[in-house]
């Protein structure tokens, strides 16, 4: 397994941070370890007035983030020292006030694709893939945030049939912004980052904070926590997750 202090990889490019997951053996899955120290980034990065603009990756080409740890979540696997988890990571990438770009090299699947949703713009590969898989595991993944980037009956669709859907699928319903070869990615992303910091960090922020009060609905987000905590570890979750774990991972 990797070693936990490189799980999030930090690198400067002037005002701005790129975050790399560093998980490449398990597709970047938000392992507890993994969770906790991206979400010690994201509030490390809060803290620092020389960081504006947030970039975050996975390493490689094969994957953004697989979503959560199966093995860690089904008991196969005791999770690895380290505190946090995948729902504290994504909210706090959904909550910091710095604007962040998602760059989506590969795998962007159930919780992996909640922290993309969660960022303020999503640039993905050509290669990169898109799952929603949580109706077949019995619980709600996106259903509050997905509609103000597709409308309400794209998000049905993709959250309701679970199916894998392609970066040119994604750009067609507004789930990334634009699409690139992927050796064009996280240079466009840095490009893109940089002429945000290049803005008043005050107003980009305010902007921020406007857009995202006309376009979230937290009352939604609330709903779907609620859904999920009733959902989670019922007889039917439990087995279809489980069922899932052997299938994936054969384990």
């Amino acid at each position: 397994m990797t070693d936990t202090t490189t799980l999030v990889l930090e690198e400067r490019h002037g005002p701005v941070l790129l975050i790399t997951l560093n998980r490449p053996e398990r597709h970047h899955a938000l392992s507890r370890a993994l969770s906790g120290q991206l979400e010690q980034a994201i509030l490390r990065a809060e803290a620092d007035p020389a960081v504006r603009v947030l970039v975050l990756t996975g390493s490689g080409e094969r994957a953004f983030c697989a979503g959560a740890d199966m093995l860690e979540s089904s008991g196969v696997e005791s999770p690895a020292a380290g505190s946090g988890n995948a729902g504290r990571a994504i909210a706090a990438v959904s909550a910091t006030p710095l604007p962040i770009i998602a760059a989506i090299n590969g795998i962007c699947y159930g919780g992996g694709a909640r922290l993309a949703i969660g960022c303020d713009i999503r640039l993905a590969a050509e290669h990169a893939t898109f799952r929603l898989p949580g109706s077949e595991y019995g619980l709600v993944v996106a259903a509050a945030t997905l509609p103000r980037l597709t409308g309400a009956a794209k998000a049905k669709e993709l959250i309701f049939t679970a199916r894998p859907f392609g970066a040119v699928e994604a750009l067609a319903a507004g789930v990334v912004n634009a699409v690139y070869p992927p050796e064009q990615l996280l240079p466009a992303a840095l490009e893109m980052a940089a002429s945000i910091a290049g803005h008043s960090v005050a107003a980009v922020r305010a902007a921020k904070r406007v857009i995202d009060a006309a376009t979230l609905v937290e009352e939604a987000r609330r709903m779907e926590d609620d859904a999920n905590r009733e959902l989670r570890g019922s007889p039917e979750q439990s087995a279809r997750f489980r069922d899932a774990t052997r299938r994936v991972t054969g384990r």
